[in-house]
């Protein structure tokens, strides 16, 4: 990790604990963004103690991090993410980096399926990240014997010659990468393991990603509002299974949010996020596009290993039946976030074609000659 040679203002962590953020939640005040951007240089600088690092973590988790609080954090980030944009305007997959635990990753066949179908796809994660260090999309393209250690230029190429591409966070992303070792010892997750998964080493306009309750995936919209780096056109969220970017089946809500519709409205940035015409959230029930099952039907035993195995046999048009309706419909979330289907449903119609055609399976090849 760097160490600490650069100046800063008069905001050290300590300080902020006891004049703002460390009083508990109910008590607790936000940071300001000046405030909040001086405390991640700082963090990523190396410059706090590991005492005071781990109580100004665990005192963001207890307050609840503001849009503005995390609008910030990204921003100083992003200063340190070495971007590399292909040509194609991929959607940005957010997924959980802690990976999955029971179910299987359908994010890479679900991928390949929508970029067999014109709608181009970034993924992006790590070896593991705290705090439950489980099975990510690294580990089940590594299965699949795809390269997955590649520079940020090596995986735009990825994105333009296949359609899909992989983005290694220690190469993308190495300030949060160099946290590693601080985060593990905390136990619990930071607000780190939330702006990590907005780094968007793409530059993708689109952001598909998922969430446990509605007001995260609006605060989420917030966060991109209130970030003065990032400028996405859309933003699609859904209840996803262990967290992850595979929506949850049955009943689940489905949260939708365009940039154009407020992008003529003036005054506060809530007028042009989440509290505006531009979000909307709806209910969706899986069973009506197919996806008829329930989340047990989707577990196995080794989640690389297997996840890795169903999307050889699914793409290749090997295997029907629960974990095939998963993919499709995972598949077509993403088309319809990419712009590629005016619904759910023409994106379904559009992602059964490609793999009873072929192609989807043609991506996968792509992908492990790249």
């Amino acid at each position: 990790m760097a160490q600490a040679t650069q100046e800063f203002g008069e905001w050290p962590l300590k300080r902020l604990m006891t004049e703002v953020c460390g009083s508990g939640h109910k008590s607790a005040d936000d940071l300001t963004r000046a405030q909040a951007t001086e405390a991640f240089e700082r963090v990523l600088a190396d410059e706090p103690d590991p005492t005071t690092l781990g109580a100004f973590w665990l005192a963001n988790r207890w307050k609840r991090n503001t849009p503005e609080e995390l609008g910030a954090y990204v921003d100083v980030m992003c200063e340190r993410v070495e971007y590399a944009e292909p040509d194609a305007d991929p959607v940005d997959c957010g997924a959980n980096y802690d990976g999955k635990g029971r179910t299987a990753i359908l994010g890479v066949a679900a991928g390949a399926v929508a970029a067999a179908a014109g709608t181009p796809i970034v993924v992006h994660s790590g070896d593991r990240v705290p705090t439950q260090k489980q099975d990510a999309y690294k580990h089940v393209l590594d299965e699949l014997g795809v390269h997955t250690e590649l520079t940020p230029a090596d995986s735009a190429d990825m994105v333009d010659e296949t359609g899909f591409g992989f983005y290694y966070q220690p190469a993308f992303n190495p300030a949060v990468d160099d946290l590693f070792d601080r985060r593990d010892m905390m136990g619990v997750r930071t607000f780190v393991n939330t702006v990590e998964t907005l780094a968007n080493p793409a530059g993708a306009s689109v952001h598909l990603g998922s969430f446990y309750h509605l007001a995260f995936a609006k605060k989420v919209v917030d966060t991109f509002v209130e970030s003065e780096f990032h400028d996405l056109d859309r933003v699609l969220m859904f209840q996803g299974m262990e967290g992850y970017d595979d929506v949850r089946p049955g009943y689940t809500k489905v949260a939708e949010w365009d940039a154009a519709d407020g992008s003529d409205v003036e005054g506060d940035a809530g007028d042009v996020g989440s509290e505006g015409a531009s979000f909307d959230d709806f209910e969706i029930e899986t069973a009506e596009y197919g996806m008829d099952l329930e989340e047990d039907d989707l577990a196995v035993d080794d989640v690389a290993a297997d996840s890795a195995e169903i999307t050889e046999a699914v793409l290749a048009g090997e295997r029907d039946g629960a974990f095939a309706d998963a993919v499709a419909v995972n598949a077509a979330l993403r088309i319809y976030a990419g712009g590629d289907a005016d619904s759910i449903e023409a994106g379904l119609d559009a992602a059964r074609e490609v793999i009873d055609d072929g192609t989807a399976h043609g991506v996968l090849e792509a992908m492990r000659e790249f």
